[in-house]
């Protein structure tokens, strides 16, 4: 991998160790599963935005509203629209 191209999250965290988990993870999940069309990825970023505050994941909670952020959703309309 060259020095300009950016490793993913489950690159930077496992990928030392665990290749077939980044793997899975880049390609599968994120690659496969986070982009089937079923579900917009506005109502997909919401869902899990609202699933990790509900359920306590702090830990993933950035990540993911970063993500969220950068799909245009703000906090105030999470909020807003989820009383």
């Amino acid at each position: 991998m060259s020095d300009t191209q950016k490793l993913t999250a489950a690159q930077q965290t496992v990928g030392d160790f665990s290749p077939k988990i980044v793997e899975l993870t880049d390609k599968v999940l994120f690659g496969d599963v986070w982009e089937r069309k079923e579900l917009a990825p506005r109502d997909r970023s919401l869902i899990t935005v609202a699933s990790l505050i509900t359920g306590g994941n702090s830990e993933q909670l950035g990540f993911h509203l970063s993500k969220a952020k950068a799909k245009r959703i703000f906090y105030t309309q999470y909020f807003i629209s989820n009383p």
